[in-house]
């Protein structure tokens, strides 16, 4: 159920002033899921001295069915949450807020990680994916003065 407010100055009321511009109608409107339709899951993305962490909370959805994949520097989160059957057997839904259906969200990765060491993990509900960042040496450079 999607909530549409439209606010309106074409239709006026009779017995309203007419001094009044703006009047708003809401109108609501039962809608179904779209089988087109993709979903975003919410990320927190996270930087450490040593790793990028990416939260996203995956409620309802099993682990098997979270794929992560990465080409380049470019990772992308998928799966799909289904609709509990307690859906089909409610009357009505009173605030719609919960997204059900496929979903994909893709994250730009700076260059300097360990992109071959990644880690992904779920712990109530929370899938935290680490990614190491590459550890650099750092050397002290002497020059040498040369005589001529």
């Amino acid at each position: 159920m999607f909530q549409i407010f439209k606010v309106s100055d074409e239709e006026a009321r009779p017995g309203h002033d007419e001094g009044i511009e703006d009047e708003i109608s809401v109108r609501i409107a039962d809608e179904e899921y779209s089988p087109d339709e993709v979903g975003q899951v919410a990320v927190d993305i996270l930087e450490t001295d040593r790793a990028i962490i990416i939260i996203a909370p995956v409620a309802g959805i099993a682990p098997d069915e979270i794929e992560i994949t990465l080409a380049r520097n470019i990772m992308t989160l998928s799966g799909n949450r289904v609709r509990p059957a307690v859906y089909s057997e409610s009357r009505q839904t009173l605030v719609g807020e919960c997204f059900f259906g496929p979903f994909s969200r893709s994250i730009i990765l700076p260059e300097n990680l360990a992109l071959n060491k990644i880690r992904a993990t779920i712990d109530n509900n929370l899938l935290q994916i680490e990614i190491p960042k590459l550890q650099f040496a750092s050397k002290t450079i002497k020059i040498d003065k040369l005589e001529g």
